[in-house]
């Protein structure tokens, strides 16, 4: 049975990244079943459908690990009296948004293995490109897969690699050779905690020491609510292997031009995380400071759409000098509800999520700011909500250049046909959403936002860091 929330009303606009990953492990023994559900709760975030955590204690059986995965948020799948039984020192957990595969619990992470040099546990942030030819060669040669997801065919091919490595370190080497797309990972053997991350540094990954512990994640938000140091970022294209002894690193030998996605910084992210030494908060102070220096408004006040645009409407209003002020309420204590079937139901779903603080906004030219516009309703329903509050104008600025291409790399954006930018103008678009104005953050921007950091921007201007296939993201097991 699927979850739904009223978020997903107030942020189908949105594009959804796929996964958030967690790793530990608790040298001296101790149980990590705390951290990692912590460390989940602060990956919330990046995924809203399923969770899971598996562990292992390094001084029992081989062969013995607890594990517990399902649909919902981190908070729903493990109560306290699940959360007692998983027992170990060594573990991995992962948030998941689907991308790629359906929203069922099979296709939940951690992927569990027992095979035969041991156990295999991994969970993988990113979609792979030629997952699907992958997984056709394993099938063909007797492998049965039990999920639609790729991570599955990460699996299985370090399990295959294994049977030939002397390590399984190497065994993770040679297979993340054949691998071909986005992927930040991190798993665990019998005896060992390994990230890797793709060669383009498409997806974060970072290593931080708590007391006797060292922990991978993919932000540095997930290290601070646990109490650990944030030690470095996880290189592009590098194998890290932490193991009772030591911890050591390797680099794929594969040449790829370094491409961080740029929607971490845009909407991703968290706003206390730091990725690849960018500050996650300050690229978003500076792309509403070049959104006001590039799209200016003559307007009385300047709001965020919560959460997701008000960092870059503080940027926007200190450029600009117009005041910043907040223009809606958000309602924290709204859970999670049915779906909505009709319009008008979803329209009163925002409504409950946010209102509109009407003696802020009543007689007032407002500048929106908000990250992305996708479809286009959500922000349609906002400035009428700011218009049926008595604001005289709503000018909307977007902190990123329009969406026109689908992502392949882990963002849900499945197909051009569901981008309203890549079938409309600025000025049609104006006009179906109701603002007096529109202006998007130029691309050139991008660069600013993040200090000269070398971008992948395909999903804005289509310049893909490596071949992608042609087609739906979704129906890529079909090709």
């Amino acid at each position: 049975m699927e979850n739904h929330s009223c978020f997903h009303y107030l942020s189908d606009d949105k594009p959804k990244e796929e996964c958030g990953v967690f790793g530990i492990y608790s040298l001296d023994g101790s149980n990590s079943a705390q951290t990692l559900y912590c460390g989940l709760a602060a990956l919330q975030h990046r995924g809203q459908e399923s969770c899971g955590i598996a562990l292992s204690d390094t001084n029992g059986p081989r062969r013995n690990i607890s594990f517990h995965k399902g649909l919902g948020l981190v908070s729903e799948v493990f109560k306290p009296e699940i959360l007692e039984k998983l027992k170990g020192n060594l573990g991995v957990g992962h948030v998941r948004y689907a991308t790629s595969g359906s929203a069922t619990a099979e296709n939940a992470q951690p992927l569990v293995l027992n095979y035969v040099k041991g156990t295999l546990t991994l969970a993988h942030n990113g979609n792979l490109v030629n997952a699907a030819q992958l997984r056709r060669e394993m099938e063909y040669s007797g492998a049965i897969f039990h999920t639609t997801v790729d991570s599955e065919v990460i699996a299985f091919l370090i399990a295959r690699e294994r049977l030939k490595a002397p390590t399984v370190e190497e065994a993770v080497r040679r297979a993340a050779c054949k691998l071909i797309g986005a992927y930040g990972l991190v798993i665990t053997s019998p005896r060992k905690l390994i990230g890797v991350r793709d060669p383009y540094g498409l997806k974060p990954l970072c290593l931080g020491r708590k007391e006797n512990a060292w922990i991978l994640a993919s932000e540095s938000c997930a290290l601070a609510s646990v109490g650990a140091r944030f030690v470095r970022d996880i290189e592009p294209g590098e194998i890290v292997t932490i193991t009772q002894e030591d911890i050591s690193s390797s680099f794929l030998p594969v040449s790829a031009p370094k491409a961080h996605c740029a929607f971490e910084y845009i909407y991703f992210a968290r706003l206390d995380s730091i990725i690849d030494g960018v500050s996650v908060y300050d690229a978003r102070i500076r792309a509403g400071a070049y959104l006001a220096k590039a799209c200016p408004a003559d307007a009385d006040l300047v709001a965020g759409v919560p959460e997701s645009g008000v960092a870059a409407a503080k940027g926007y209003s200190e450029y600009s000098k117009i005041p910043f002020a907040f223009a809606f309420y958000k309602n924290s204590y709204i859970g999670r509800t049915f779906i909505k079937p009709t319009q008008k139901e979803r329209e009163d779903s925002v409504r409950l999520k946010l209102n509109v603080l009407e003696t802020a906004v009543r007689g007032k030219r407002i500048v929106l700011v908000d990250d992305s516009i996708v479809r286009g309703t959500t922000m349609a329903n906002l400035i009428r909500m700011l218009k049926d509050a008595g604001a005289t104008e709503v000018h909307v600025r977007i902190s990123s250049p329009p969406f026109l291409y689908p992502c392949y790399f882990g963002t849900d954006v499945p197909s051009n046909r569901q981008l309203i930018a890549s079938a409309h103008t600025d000025e049609e678009i104006c006009a179906m959403i109701g603002a007096d104005s529109l202006g998007y953050l130029p691309l050139e921007g991008l660069t600013e936002m993040t200090g000269g950091l070398p971008l992948c921007k395909a999903c804005f201007d289509k310049c893909y860091p490596m071949e992608v296939p042609k087609g739906n993201v979704r129906n890529l097991w079909e090709q």
